[in-house]
């Protein structure tokens, strides 16, 4: 653990990466507040999931959009009026509810488009923060395993804030994206950073084939995790325990924490393209059992159990994408990571919510193991694809 403490004693590391963690709570607190809320305005299953999958897909369209801006414009000057967008989208989806439909449609993608992109603009600090690539990588693996407190902290924050009501959910859901952001924001290297020059073309990271097969590879993980936290609440009716659904998440991400703490505790060799392939389908095996969806105390073992790759999964990927993106584009390339990982939680929130109706809650949770195995399927036919290679620059530079 000599590389996590050694990182963390660097000035203004842990204040970078405490306040990212508040800041980013909403991405695990957004969906969850969000179906919790519609349910109890009389919202069905498909409903909620697909209001869900709509805010998963404006967070998922707004990360890159608002990380190119961030490039151009600076990390305060982006991400203070985006906080503060987002939470004005929790708030009138909360005052609104699932009626009118087009104004509770329109709130979710503004909480979702404008959620700020923090994680994105965190990893492109730490090189000026750090001292060195192997703090670099610590960073990235803290980072991969420390974010999973938000899917800890995350769901447990909005199932106590909606004993009082699913409004109070919502809004606590944009305070605290605010808060967070401030800390950043209002830092020295985030007030100093600027961006790069960059080739001028439109594409920017997706010019790298083997990036493009990692998106759509984390984009199917995503997917299995949209389904697990729609799942979850039809879990939790079906039980009669309204703690249920968020224990369950939190036992997911307290899974991926300390797995995610034991990958980057130690030193990896072989490429990470082939590495990631194993730890994909250690991944996919872990959410295949989740369809039986037996009594409360088995399925938190196997919830625990289901997200202990996950984490090491993110925190290999964060390595490739240093890898592969083509110079200059790294902090829009981790953008679009959060896009691809989202866009499939989307589409996952939507799947659970209709596997319900058809299936009951095995139906709602089969989603996950299928989204596990199209990953591991994406990344094996990718594997030369991976492999990082120098992507040729183009002659034209300008800022981003």
């Amino acid at each position: 653990m000599r590389g996590y403490v050694v990182f963390l004693r660097r000035p203004y590391a842990g204040r970078l990466l405490g306040g990212t963690l508040l800041g980013r709570l909403p991405n695990g607190m957004g969906m969850l507040a969000v179906v919790l809320h519609i349910r109890a305005d009389g919202g069905g299953y498909p409903l909620a999931g697909t209001l869900a999958a709509v805010f998963g897909l404006a967070t998922a369209a707004g990360q890159p959009v608002l990380g190119r801006a961030m490039d151009r414009l600076g990390q305060p000057r982006v991400l203070l009026p985006a906080a503060c967008t987002a939470a004005g989208g929790f708030g009138l989806l909360a005052a609104t509810g699932a009626e009118p439909l087009p104004v509770a449609v329109i709130a979710a993608v503004i909480a979702g488009f404008a959620t700020p992109p923090l994680e994105a603009g965190l990893r492109a600090l730490w090189p000026d923060v750090l001292d060195g690539q192997e703090q670099v990588d610590a960073a990235y693996a803290l980072d991969a395993a420390a974010q999973e407190i938000l899917f800890t902290v995350g769901p447990l924050l909005v199932v106590a804030a909606a004993v009082v009501n699913t409004e109070a959910a919502l809004l606590l859901t944009g305070a605290l994206g605010i808060a967070g952001t401030l800390v950043v924001a209002l830092s020295g290297p985030s007030r100093r950073w600027r961006g790069e020059p960059r080739a001028a073309d439109w594409a920017g990271p997706l010019r790298s084939p083997g990036l493009r097969i990692l998106l759509l590879s984390l984009a199917c993980a995503g997917i299995a995790l949209g389904v697990y936290a729609v799942a979850v609440v039809a879990y939790a009716e079906r039980y009669g325990s309204d703690l249920a659904s968020g224990l369950l998440l939190a036992c997911m991400a307290g899974g991926a924490l300390t797995g995610g703490l034991v990958y980057g505790a130690r030193p990896w060799t072989g490429e990470p393209h082939r590495r990631l392939a194993w730890l994909l389908a250690a991944l996919a095996a872990g959410y295949v059992p989740l369809v039986l969806a037996p009594g409360l105390p088995v399925m938190s073992v196997l919830a625990f159990v289901s997200g202990v790759f996950l984490a090491p999964v993110l925190a290999c990927s964060f390595a490739l994408v240093d890898r592969l993106a083509p110079s200059g584009t790294v902090t829009e390339a981790f953008a679009w990571v959060v896009a691809a990982v989202g866009a499939g939680g989307s589409v996952g929130s939507f799947v659970s919510g209709v596997g319900q109706d058809v299936a009951g809650v095995p139906g709602a949770f089969a989603g996950a193991g299928a989204g596990g195995v199209l990953a591991l399927g994406l990344c094996l036919l990718g594997t030369r694809t991976l492999r990082p290679r120098a992507v040729p620059a183009l002659t034209a530079e300008v800022p981003a």
